[in-house]
């Protein structure tokens, strides 16, 4: 592990020029990314933002439409960069998407190229955040990709120094975050560096408003998993304008079943991570709208009193995941990985459950009531029970 030059630093860097904080909750929204991938368009994002009004999406609280990658077209000799014919007016777009009611996300690289071989940032940093502010852009992605090319060559032209390339990383996030500091308009930096470097002690210091924990995911049951236990320990970075991103949601997507997608919405909320969804909102069936839109679990996400939450027990193949909420409540995921439906007894003083609390069934939308301190539930393979705990 590398010592970090540049430890956690107060929220100064979450907060706009004029004093907004970009992100005191997580952000909700949807990213074009895993249904168009690079073959998006104008009228996709137009689209997108009609579908969260119409679908109930926007009511619900998913009000950022960000733009993924391949916008970009070319830099004229001013140094300005225009978008690509796909994107014909910028701001008009932007526009349209703030007459929904709606918050308008773009993608950029701090390399010289994104992942999609379009144009980086790099070297562009101020004319760019400036261009977005116009643009009335609310949130920006920016991924490390091209920049990783730079800080191989550096390691390698100066193997005895090997903290070059992490400072070149956290330098070339700075200059951005400061960049759209100096806009004035509170606009939500989302890092995306796969976790490298551990972002969540560097994140706050650069002006990140969240950051990418892990690695890219995909619409499997394992995948989405080996991320969630990728991030047990972190939930005390987590917290008003500085939010742990374990990447965007794949409900919707059909590569899980309702009992998975149940377990991993849980999870995301439970963590108080950024809802970000990635589906196609034009064709989602009542199930998914079910899990996307179900308002109490969306409000653990969204809870007032900001705090991450965390893995707190691992039994087996049973793990219990807890997140503080406000008015002394406890949200409380038990997570069952076995691809087999159990029933398994639920002892509630070992989860932190005091005596006679009240426990309400998120999901099956009742109140369970324990037999001598035990709860004897139904778990479905892969499922998981979410619980709301209060005096």
């Amino acid at each position: 592990m590398r010592v970090h030059v540049l430890t956690l630093v107060a929220l100064a860097g979450c907060i706009s020029a004029g004093g907004q904080m970009a992100a005191p909750r997580p952000p909700m929204g949807w990213n074009s990314w895993n249904h168009f991938a690079e073959h998006v368009t104008d009228a996709d994002v137009r689209s997108a933002a009609d579908a969260l009004v119409s679908t109930g999406m926007k009511d619900a609280g998913y009000i950022y439409v960000n733009m993924d990658d391949t916008w970009q077209g070319k830099r004229d000799s001013q140094g300005v960069l225009h978008p690509n014919e796909r994107f014909p007016d910028m701001k008009a777009l932007g526009d349209y998407v703030h007459s929904k009611g709606l918050k308008f996300g773009i993608y950029s690289s701090p390399g010289a190229k994104t992942c999609g071989g379009y144009a980086g940032s790099l070297g562009h940093e101020e004319q760019d955040a400036k261009m977005y502010a116009e643009w009335g852009v609310d949130y920006l992605k920016y991924d490390l990709c091209s920049m990783q090319d730079q800080m191989a060559d550096l390691r390698e032209a100066h193997p005895e120094s090997p903290m070059a390339e992490y400072e070149m990383m956290i330098g070339a996030f700075k200059k951005m975050g400061d960049a759209l500091k100096a806009t004035g308009r509170p606009i939500v930096y989302s890092l995306c560096q796969y976790g490298m470097d551990e972002p969540w002690r560097f994140g706050p210091g650069v002006g990140g408003s969240m950051w990418r924990t892990t690695d890219d995911i995909n619409d499997t049951y394992q995948r989405m998993m080996t991320i969630a236990y990728g991030q047990a320990g972190l939930g005390k970075y987590a917290g008003p304008g500085h939010w742990n991103d374990p990447d965007m949601l794949e409900v919707g997507n059909g590569g899980m079943n309702a009992d998975e997608y149940r377990t991993h919405m849980s999870l995301w909320a439970v963590m108080g991570a950024p809802l970000i969804a990635g589906n196609d909102l034009s064709k989602m069936s009542d199930v998914t709208k079910s899990i996307l839109m179900n308002r109490e679990v969306i409000a653990i996400d969204q809870d007032a009193l900001g705090k991450g939450g965390d893995r707190t027990l691992q039994l087996g193949d049973f793990s219990v995941w807890e997140r503080p909420l406000s008015g002394k409540r406890l949200a409380i995921a038990l997570v069952n990985v076995s691809v087999s439906g159990r029933d398994i007894p639920v002892n509630l003083a070992q989860i932190g459950v005091p005596k006679g609390a009240k426990i309400h069934d998120v999901w099956g939308n009742k109140e369970l009531r324990p037999v001598q301190g035990v709860l004897n539930e139904r778990f479905p393979g892969h499922g998981v029970i979410l619980l709301i705990v209060s005096e």
